[in-house]
């Protein structure tokens, strides 16, 4: 028992040991982190709309959610908008009390609600496109977002600017020192693929409804900032 005891602490002893001796080896390092920054004109919009309706029964406020939801896609598809650019994204009925009497047997009226997010592909043709969806029955805007179709193309610039950001602070760092950079011992990356810029629903809606008497368009996609952050640790050579 106690030569078993022996061995088993001899290995943990030498494992410690063997420990210590690797951290002690590690090669001089210059650690740096490296920022990369792509700003890109956004080509699509996602547009989060849809329908409420009122009605005195719960299957007629069914029946006109459904039939106007199915106008605004039926509306979608003639403009080119591709089925898979649609999908319903949340649907809702619910009754309403409004006497204020309580354990009231029978609502007063029943709200039904459907919504969809739809991306457009033709920023040229937005504000056409909200028009007549106001006509097909749309009537709540809940939020507009832009986007980048070909975003895996930026990261990559932008990975590519932070990696060269992260060199040339780590030859400036050295060359000061007299020393030069070798190779890469270690790197991590981490990369925000597009902040997408948000437009106030509210707003949106109106200056649409009000785009008839308007010039030019009533939307500004701004930019999308797609950025890459890297931490690198070179190799010191003499």
């Amino acid at each position: 028992m106690k030569k078993t005891f022996f061995i088993l602490l001899a290995l943990f002893l030498f494992g410690q040991v063997a420990v210590q001796a690797q951290q002690q080896v590690l090669p001089p390092l210059v650690n740096v982190n490296g920022v990369g920054e792509v700003r890109v004109q956004p080509d699509q919009v996602i547009l989060a709309m849809g329908v409420e309706v009122r009605e005195k029964t719960l299957e007629q406020a069914r029946k006109q959610a459904d039939a106007k939801a199915a106008a605004i896609i039926s509306y979608l598809k003639k403009q080119g908008v591709s089925e898979k650019d649609i999908q319903t994204s949340y649907m809702s009925i619910y009754p309403i009390y409004t006497s204020g009497e309580y354990g009231k047997a029978s609502p007063d009226f029943y709200t039904a609600q459907k919504t969809m997010t739809v991306i457009v592909r033709k920023l040229n043709k937005f504000d056409d496109l909200m028009s007549g969806l106001y006509g097909a029955g749309v009537n709540r805007v809940d939020g507009v977002q832009f986007q980048v179709a070909d975003i895996e193309k930026y990261k990559a610039e932008a990975r590519k600017k932070a990696v060269n950001n992260a060199k040339q602070k780590a030859t400036a760092l050295t060359t000061e020192l007299g020393a030069k950079v070798g190779r890469v011992y270690a790197i991590n990356e981490s990369t925000n693929g597009g902040r997408p810029i948000p437009l106030y629903a509210e707003a949106a809606m109106m200056k649409t409804q009000d785009s008839a008497g308007a010039e030019g368009p009533t939307i500004a996609g701004g930019e999308v900032i797609v950025t890459s952050n890297v931490s690198v640790s070179f190799i010191i050579e003499n």
